[in-house]
């Protein structure tokens, strides 16, 4: 079985530059269609096309968020103290306490608004920053890659044996469904002699009559359907490229080809064989959904 890609992944990766350290978090779950979320501090959005479109050459379908956070190098930080703003602080608290400001209020009035200013000024992103950050970019989507491949692992081999159900269940069909035209017949048979109408019913129109009896409840078209989606399906998880989209629509074409099956039941067993059919192929309906 070739290697299926789940939608649902996440991955970590981080480094070093010149304003300190960085790191970077890329994570995805299922979507329609391909949607992206990028959290970038304010310095780092000018790389924010050229990340979108790293991701999109990379996946095509899902629902992604990429966040960058950063600290800054000790070197990088400092602070400096406005002697104005505290000198108007420290008047203001001696005029109205009446008494010097010293140990814990000097203390309190340092931590006010604007007496501690940082001196480290905007962060300067250089070119060979971006560089490094978009090294790391590619390192962190290549690890959910990775991971999406790892869940895709598990979901290939459960949409495999779901299909494998299906197909026992439409061979248990498929026998309940000729036991099903015999029985019809026996039926419609015995409700001629009950009735006694030999004799007094027309031989042609009454062999018309069982014809659409019989065709109403002949099933073999939806179980050479159900069948033929088995061999789709199974093809498919073969495939290398992605089938997300395409699963789905054979799991609705599964469900359409069961309850076709289900109305023309005139049978206990082969009314519950139905039952049983439409439960797996609601979980692979549910599982495909999260197939890249």
């Amino acid at each position: 079985m070739a290697t299926v890609s789940s939608m649902t992944g996440f991955a970590r990766t981080g480094g070093q530059a010149s304003f300190g350290t960085f790191t970077l978090e890329a994570k995805s779950v299922n979507g329609k269609g391909m949607d992206i979320r990028l959290n970038l501090p304010r310095e780092f959005q000018g790389l924010e096309t050229r990340i979108k479109s790293r991701l999109s050459q990379r996946f095509s379908r899902g629902s992604f968020q990429v966040s960058l956070k950063y600290e800054r190098s000790q070197g990088a930080v400092g602070v400096h103290i406005n002697p104005d703003a505290l000198k108007a602080l420290i008047d203001a608290y001696e005029q109205a306490d009446g008494q010097l400001a010293t140990g814990t209020a000097l203390a309190t009035l340092m931590t006010a608004k604007g007496v501690l200013e940082d001196t480290a000024g905007d962060l300067e992103v250089t070119k060979s920053d971006e560089e490094i950050i978009l090294a790391a970019i590619d390192v962190v989507f290549q690890a959910l890659d990775e991971a999406r491949r790892e869940e895709g692992e598990k979901l290939g081999s459960l949409l495999s044996a779901q299909v494998s159900e299906i197909a026992n269940f439409v061979a248990q069909a498929r026998t309940f469904a000729d036991d099903q035209i015999a029985q019809v017949r026996k039926r419609f048979e015995g409700k001629l002699a009950e009735f006694d109408v030999e004799g007094r019913v027309d031989a042609e129109r009454l062999a018309a009559e069982v014809a659409v009896l019989l065709t109403k409840a002949d099933v073999t078209e939806e179980l050479d359907r159900l069948d033929a989606h088995v061999v789709s399906a199974r093809a498919m998880l073969e495939a290398e490229n992605a089938i997300g989209r395409k699963l789905g629509f054979l799991a609705q074409e599964f469900h359409r080809e069961a309850n076709t099956l289900c109305a023309k039941s005139a049978s206990l067993e082969l009314t519950n064989c139905g039952l049983a059919l439409k439960s797996v192929i609601d979980q692979f309906k549910e599982q495909s959904a999260n197939v890249e």
